[in-house]
């Protein structure tokens, strides 16, 4: 058993982090694992898995039926969830202040200001989950005797790939805003930032989410986004890559059933992501019949 300590806060024992699927922490069907090393250095830190095709079908289906769990709560409902979010990340600052300046090399004010930006992401979508059709629905003006209304509603099954050096805002503003439009989530992210995926999955798993609503997934995006793209019960897509690559493939296996897919560049709060993920409905009714 090998031993690490750099702080106070640090665990003696490398954490194992397992996979985040249906509201468990399942080890991925493969058996693989990788090795995360504090920054710049040879220390290890912790391990985590690396997820399979597999493990990604498991997540996708566990998506699904999360999803039907989370439409059938009312606006009002899921904006306390993702309230209580923010709640469970504040009770668990000073961990995390900790291990991402072991893993990033980050100050402790960088840190602090990463979970302190977190939280406002958290609470910004929480006040908005019932107020997002009241913003971005409408009552069309059209010729005849009917009202026209357009209406939002959920895109479905969100995937998520972020390749990019991780950032704790920018994973809570991708998460917050596909839950308050009312999406479910299978996420991929990579190493090392994927060595907090048990730490985040603790704080999702304690907030009052439906099992399945939002399964997270360690391991390589280069394996791993080509199946989430072609996945047929994966509505959309949401990219966060510096590679064009990675995007341009996973436009061209998304277009069998029609995926949208949001190149991410969202970095300040708005209704932005939550227009992008979200489908509008069109509804006709006549007047005075």
């Amino acid at each position: 058993m090998i031993f690490n300590s750099t702080s106070s806060n640090s665990p003696l024992v490398p954490k194992a982090n397992k996979l985040f699927i249906n509201g468990e922490f399942p080890r991925s069907e493969s058996g693989r694992s990788e090795p995360v090393y504090l920054h710049n250095s040879q220390k290890l830190q912790s391990y985590v898995c690396r997820a399979s095709r597999k493990d990604l079908r498991a997540a996708v289906t566990a998506a699904q039926v999360g999803l039907l769990s989370w439409q059938k709560k009312t606006a009002f409902n899921r904006g306390q969830i993702l309230y209580r979010i923010a709640e469970m990340l504040s009770s668990r600052r000073l961990d995390l202040t900790s291990q991402i300046q072991d893993l990033f090399g980050s100050k402790e004010s960088l840190a602090q200001e990463q979970i302190n930006k977190s939280l406002e992401t958290l609470l910004y979508y929480a006040g908005f989950a019932d107020k997002l059709n009241q913003v971005l629905g409408s009552i069309n003006p059209v010729s005849g005797p009917f009202h026209n209304f357009t209406a939002l509603e959920p895109m479905g099954v969100v995937g998520i790939v972020y390749d990019q050096e991780f950032n704790l805002n920018s994973f809570f503003h991708q998460i917050a805003s596909a839950l308050c439009a009312g999406n479910s989530i299978v996420m991929i992210f990579d190493k090392p930032g994927s060595a907090l995926l048990s730490d985040l999955a603790e704080i999702l798993k304690t907030s009052d989410l439906p099992s399945g609503v939002v399964n997270l997934l360690s391991g390589s995006v280069e394996e791993l986004s080509g199946h989430l793209a072609s996945h047929m019960e994966v509505q959309g897509l949401l990219v966060t890559t510096k590679s064009q690559d990675v995007l341009s493939e996973m436009q061209r296996l998304a277009v069998d059933n029609m995926k949208r897919v949001v190149n991410w560049n969202f970095t300040e709060l708005s209704v932005g992501p939550l227009s992008a993920l979200s489908e509008t409905k069109t509804v006709w009714h006549p007047v005075g019949i």
